[in-house]
């Protein structure tokens, strides 16, 4: 493939992709018109199909954009923490707070686990699984931690995290359950913590 041809598969796809994205946020996945985000997108059906296989495709697209972000910003929470154990929180409860976000409520939280299933099954989640172990381990080798299976315990504690954001997500009152949610993350999270820390 040329240079050229290369850059325009990537305008097409990017183009459908912020298309979606709006169209997924404002009316919903089910609600939003293949016809119309294409048209947004100043292009047809045909590239559509040729770059997602179909509606479903798009929407994995639009998901694994949004949870790049989602993890970017998460990670930038932990920057300038007081400490290790500091940042690990942040970075987490950065992630739940997310959750009140409409874009992030719709797409990732709502939408995406009808039509994709299982969020924690998504190939993004083992990035997210691998940072939290890698974490984790080192926190029990810095003496922060108790010595526990480093993986069992990021799975778990991204299992609170995720589910604390979609009921968060689902919730009449968000900003009220996120309070709860995070308190609860809190106090499960510390009682990893070797006493005195």
């Amino acid at each position: 493939m040329t240079k050229r041809r290369a850059q325009m598969v990537e305008e097409t796809r990017t183009k459908l992709i912020q298309a979606a994205r709006e169209a997924f946020a404002a009316k919903g996945y089910a609600a939003a018109s293949m016809d119309d985000l294409t048209a947004a997108a100043g292009l047809t059906r045909g590239a559509l199909y040729h770059n997602f296989g179909d509606k479903k495709g798009l929407l994995q697209a639009v998901v694994e954009q949004i949870d790049a972000e989602m993890g970017a910003r998460a990670r930038a929470a932990q920057e300038g923490a007081e400490s290790a154990w500091h940042g690990f929180m942040a970075e987490n409860i950065a992630y739940i707070e997310m959750a009140l976000e409409p874009e992030i409520q719709r797409i990732m939280l709502r939408d995406g686990p009808a039509v994709l299933g299982d969020p924690s099954q998504w190939p993004s989640q083992n990035v997210c699984l691998g940072r939290s172990t890698c974490a984790i381990q080192a926190l029990i080798e810095d003496g922060v931690v108790k010595p526990v299976d480093a993986e069992a315990t990021a799975r778990l504690l991204n299992g609170a995290a995720l589910n604390a954001s979609l009921w968060i997500a689902a919730a009449e009152d968000p900003p009220t359950v996120l309070v709860k949610a995070v308190d609860a993350f809190r106090q499960l999270a510390t009682g990893l913590l070797k006493a005195g820390d």
